[in-house]
């Protein structure tokens, strides 16, 4: 049996995406106006797939600033950094699973099917590592320029040393074509900035007027320090020590409060004396005025975000506690997102799946999983002989979607049974249920013989946007299914299992 809570309201839209793509493509290229002849166009965090902002921001499309770059696609040209530390560590993408150097390989794929000129790869801090030329080989032989920039002495200090001949002068200028040059990398750490800055002097060196901004979604500078949408990019990034602050040179400068982060502040006088020096003068009084996000002036219902933004907090804080088990974070990251939600006055129970699902697995006392629909309603799913309690969710959900009978056995055991042996006697799985992947594949071939089966297939696409919570971890091969369905996922920091080599 599945559990049905009365409907409530459907999600509120609180951001105005159209308005966004419109407004942030005219300010980019307002921006390139200020300098003349080229922009170097700084762009932190995820260009798309952004599904951050999508949560925090209801109505944002985790592909807008793509889309957004498309209207300038013309005129914009793509060059990635990629740290060779990075290379040689075999830094990996944790959403995706793939590493640092393979992701800059997706990413020059997703630009250039999607007709985006892509110019170059950048290699900052090279210092004839092998893995590096290795790596340029291997783009070189695919026909992908490489460039390589070195380590500086004194970076980002040094002022004087830094842009000279010895500095920014020994590294390899990048020979750009086009009006908008976005400098992008596969993760933070990168070194978009410092390969900006060196381009500015090249190409200054050149009679070039060129210039460099910045391009960040979050924080939101026009927005108030503590609003929930900012305090959420801080729980995203409570691992980097990232902190919002108010930007004391904005004020100084214009009396008017903006929101930025540390890093950027911190640096902003290196910065502005780097400018000055590459351009005669900088036009930027605080690192706010180096930006050029509009997203602030597109919220259309400040209440939706804030409430979708608290929604956000106490998934990181999930999310950290998962990390934490793992070993790949300390207890002290926990604990700063714990303060977040201490100030934004909410607790775990604030997500609405959190407390059905403890009950039900304090009912039944087994694994379970609950999942909100996008109006609501929350349906349950228990771990059985033959599903895992994701699964049976997700079928207990496509039920209440399709209105199909819970009576009514979407795939039949018999069905189910085959799979169940071929993972057990052939594939050498000691767990004979059922995960959402087997489970939805089950469906699909029960679909062509099941008008039944076919409706609640159907019914799959009204689960992107849904939230669901395990009360005990999930594997990243359920977590991977989940997320491709648009399923936001938390889990209680608990194992199904104490062996130590099965741990998810």
């Amino acid at each position: 049996m599945y559990k049905v809570e009365k409907p409530k309201m459907a999600r509120t839209i609180g951001f105005d995406n159209q308005k966004y793509i419109e407004t942030q493509s005219a300010k980019i290229l307002e921006r390139v106006e200020m300098f003349g002849d080229k922009l170097y166009l700084e762009f932190g965090g995820k260009l798309f797939d952004d599904y951050h902002a999508a949560r925090v921001l209801p109505g944002f499309e985790p592909d807008s600033k793509f889309k957004m770059l498309s209207r300038l696609k013309d005129k914009v040209e793509i060059l990635i950094a990629i740290n060779v530390s990075d290379i040689e560590k075999n830094k990996y993408r944790s959403d995706l699973g793939i590493t640092y150097d393979t992701e800059v390989l997706r990413l020059i794929d997703i630009f250039r099917e999607n007709e985006f000129y892509v110019g170059s790869v950048v290699l900052t801090r090279f210092a004839n590592q092998p893995s590096a030329i290795a790596f340029q080989k291997r783009l070189e032989r695919l026909g992908v320029k490489v460039y390589r920039h070195y380590p500086i002495a004194g970076y980002p200090s040094e002022v004087e040393k830094i842009v000279s001949e010895e500095g920014f002068g020994k590294n390899e200028y990048v020979l750009t074509t086009r009006p908008i040059v976005v400098v992008t990398a596969p993760g933070p750490g990168s070194g978009k900035m410092a390969t900006c800055l060196s381009q500015l002097y090249h190409e200054n060196k050149r009679g070039i007027k060129a210039g460099y901004s910045k391009y960040e979604t979050f924080p939101v500078w026009n927005l108030p320090l503590n609003h929930p949408v900012n305090v959420a990019y801080e729980a995203a990034t409570a691992d980097l020590d990232d902190l919002n602050m108010i930007d004391p040179f904005h004020v100084e400068a214009y009396g008017k409060m903006a929101v930025n982060y540390n890093r950027d502040v911190e640096i902003f006088p290196v910065l502005s004396a780097m400018m000055n020096k590459i351009m005669g003068k900088s036009i930027y009084k605080s690192p706010t005025d180096m930006g050029v996000n509009m997203a602030g002036n597109c919220i259309i219902d400040d209440v939706a975000c804030q409430q979708a933004s608290k929604q956000e907090i106490i998934r990181r804080f999930y999310s950290a506690q998962l990390d934490v088990k793992k070993g790949l974070a300390s207890k002290e990251i926990t604990s700063k997102i714990e303060i977040l939600m201490q100030k934004m006055q909410i607790t775990i129970n604030d997500r609405a799946v959190v407390r059905p699902a403890l009950e039900k697995e304090a009912l039944t006392g087994n694994p379970c999983c609950a999942l909100e629909l996008n109006d609501g309603r929350i349906i349950t799913g228990k771990t059985g002989d033959l599903l895992g309690a994701c699964a049976a969710a997700i079928l207990n959900a496509l039920k209440v979607l399709g209105k199909i009978d819970d009576s009514i056995d979407l795939i039949s055991p018999s069905v189910i049974e085959p799979i169940q042996k071929l993972k057990v006697r052939y594939m050498g799985s000691s767990n004979p249920r059922l995960h959402p992947d087997e489970i939805l594949m089950a469906l699909a071939f029960s679909a062509v013989t099941n008008p039944t089966a076919k409706v609640a297939l159907n019914q799959l696409s009204k689960l992107s946007g849904t939230q669901i919570h395990s009360t005990v971890q999930l594997s990243h091969s359920d977590i991977k299914t989940l997320k491709k369905l648009g399923i936001d996922v938390t889990c209680e920091p608990k194992s199904k299992t104490d062996s130590l080599f099965m741990q998810p």
